[in-house]
């Protein structure tokens, strides 16, 4: 890879943002009200806020794993227009400015299969037809977001998209709960935002990189109660921050989000709440 990321063990590590999307504030902060949170983050027009899809990219050197991959650039204008995103701003384009072409990807892993996370997974060919965007990757799925995904209800139906997941069926490997995908690299199932999503354990050398997922999916949504109303189990989302945070400031894990600035950090406990604290990790050596 031609631009330097970060070193963690023996893993490359870039964090990076494939585009931002506009989503309702009242949907992204549930109970709290909006004069509260809009202290973090400030509404347009029409009550949304910007928010970026950030990715993950992990290397050594027989491995290319590729953490979410944005909203990809197969959406009708009226998406578009819904969520403010920009078709040219893609997950692709993002990962050529770091020197990684869509054949050099092994691994790609999705938290879970709503829109913002998973559209990058396929592309649009010249001939109108759908297909993986990465032809030598797998593509690990939980196999219960992915039976969810295939038969949306009435309440999730919106964030999914077929086009985005349904054309992998023969590059999918399912796994159910926590599973070791190489040496020190694990996703582990969690029930809040969707019924099975997954975040990313990467431990090395004694030191645990975790990247999460949406029932945690910002520096603002540190505090218990901040959850987000788009969760489909925000009473299981709530008993998983409990469980994690304490272990991330107790173990000090580097951490990233997926709709955060692209910055790595480190949660703190202060005067009884949770806090990030940005950090700047150990960078990788140039070739």
């Amino acid at each position: 890879m031609h631009n330097p990321g970060v070193r963690f063990g023996r893993f490359e590590v870039h964090l990076f943002s494939a585009g931002v999307f506009k989503q309702d504030g009242g949907l992204m902060f549930g109970v709290v009200p909006k004069v509260v949170w809009e202290r973090v983050l400030k509404a347009d027009e029409r009550n949304r806020v910007t928010v970026p899809m950030n990715c993950l990219l992990v290397s050594d050197d027989r491995n290319v794993v590729l953490l979410e991959t944005g909203a990809g650039d197969k959406l009708a204008a009226k998406w578009l227009d819904i969520w403010g995103i920009d078709p040219g701003e893609h997950v692709l384009q993002k990962l050529k400015q770091r020197g990684v072409g869509a054949g050099d990807v092994t691994l790609v892993l999705n938290t879970h299969l709503h829109f913002d996370h998973a559209g990058g997974n396929t592309v649009r060919d010249e001939r109108g037809s759908v297909r993986p965007a990465f032809p030598r990757a797998r593509y690990v799925i939980q196999r219960i977001e992915w039976e969810d995904a295939l038969h949306p209800h009435e309440r999730s139906k919106a964030s999914y998209f077929a086009d985005d997941f349904a054309p992998l069926e023969r590059a999918a490997e399912f796994v159910d709960g926590e599973a070791e995908l190489l040496p020190g690299l694990r996703v582990v199932r969690v029930r809040g935002h969707t019924r099975a999503t997954q975040y990313l354990l990467l431990q090395q050398e004694g030191r645990t990189l975790f990247f999460s997922c949406d029932f945690m999916m910002s520096r603002h949504h540190l505090p218990l109660p901040w959850i987000p109303a788009l969760d489909l189990y925000p009473m299981d989302a709530l008993e998983a921050k409990k469980e994690l945070l304490p272990r991330a400031v107790a173990e000090e894990w580097l951490v990233a989000f997926t709709h955060d600035l692209p910055r790595f950090g480190r949660v703190r406990e202060r005067d009884g709440n949770y806090v990030f604290e940005e950090v700047g990790p150990e960078p990788a050596p140039q070739s």
